[in-house]
């Protein structure tokens, strides 16, 4: 089966499909579900490996490397575009935890009731991209993966719950993202939340790299995104309303910001979707 990296969420076997998670790595967020044999790979911190009913996951701000993998080695993986779970991540607050715990913890091996849970999703996802002549089946994969959002965050919660109190910077890291999650949508720089916090704008993005590897703004970026991404999606809410709630000065601000944080113009958008 040929395989192209414009898939924005789809399903595959290292056998059956003659591909390896590794060529995806550049391109798409990656969860593997080791099958039989073993795996070993190294990121930017450490060496890791993975056995049968593994779950590795590959998050695309990682810099995987020095993969290597037994002679029997078979794995289904999902492989997910960055944009398609931008647009269909269901929840904030795990997702970022989720972010950040997956970072350090990229393997986990899974067992009983977790281990049926991922399972049953991976089958799910396997029928359902199968039924190509459905005019919903981007749809439908976008509904299966928020389940199995939900599913991993459950298999994930005690480790995630956990995370937010190990040190002073993971600490303030998360005092940050509730500031974030809860203003966004019309506070977008570094320097008010710096503030907030009664700390510099630059101690903020060293605290936000050295947690999670990517900046404040971006954070802040992300947030908004997912705001807006939600507005958009509302038919009925002009988008004049939309640049207003957002406090942009004019229309062509408002569009602006949109082009950079989705890649094309909020009319562009809806018209994509059919809105």
């Amino acid at each position: 089966m040929t395989t192209s990296h414009n898939d924005r969420c789809r399903l595959l076997n290292t056998q059956a499909d003659g591909c390896m998670p590794s060529a995806f790595t550049m391109s798409h967020h990656v969860h593997i579900l080791v099958r039989r044999g073993t795996m070993s790979f190294s990121d930017s911190r450490q060496h890791h490996a993975a056995q049968r009913n593994s779950l590795v996951i590959w998050q695309i701000s990682n810099t995987i490397q020095t993969v290597e993998c037994s002679p029997d080695f078979e794995a289904d993986f999902l492989i997910v575009a960055p944009e398609f779970l931008q647009r269909f991540n269901p929840e904030m607050v795990w997702a970022t935890k989720g972010y950040i715990f997956i970072r350090h913890n990229p393997v986990f091996q899974l067992i009983g009731d977790a281990l049926r849970l991922i399972e049953e999703d991976f089958g799910l996802f396997e029928q359902r991209q199968a039924m190509t002549d459905s005019p919903f089946l981007h749809e439908v994969l976008g509904r299966l993966l928020q389940v199995f959002l939900y599913d991993l965050w459950l298999v994930l919660r005690t480790g995630l719950s956990q995370m937010e109190s190990t040190d002073t910077a993971s600490q303030l890291f998360f005092r940050f993202l509730k500031l974030a999650e809860g203003n966004a949508l019309t506070e977008r720089s570094v320097t008010r939340y710096a503030e907030w916090l009664c700390i510099t704008p630059k101690y903020l993005s060293q605290v936000c790299r050295s947690v999670s590897g990517l900046a404040a703004l971006q954070w802040i970026t992300y947030y908004a995104t997912f705001e807006l991404i939600k507005r958009l999606d509302d038919a009925d809410l002009p988008l004049a309303d939309i640049a207003d709630e957002m406090c942009f000065s004019s229309p062509q601000f408002f569009s602006r910001y949109v082009r950079k944080c989705l890649g094309m113009s909020p009319s562009t958008y809806r018209r994509n979707k059919g809105l």
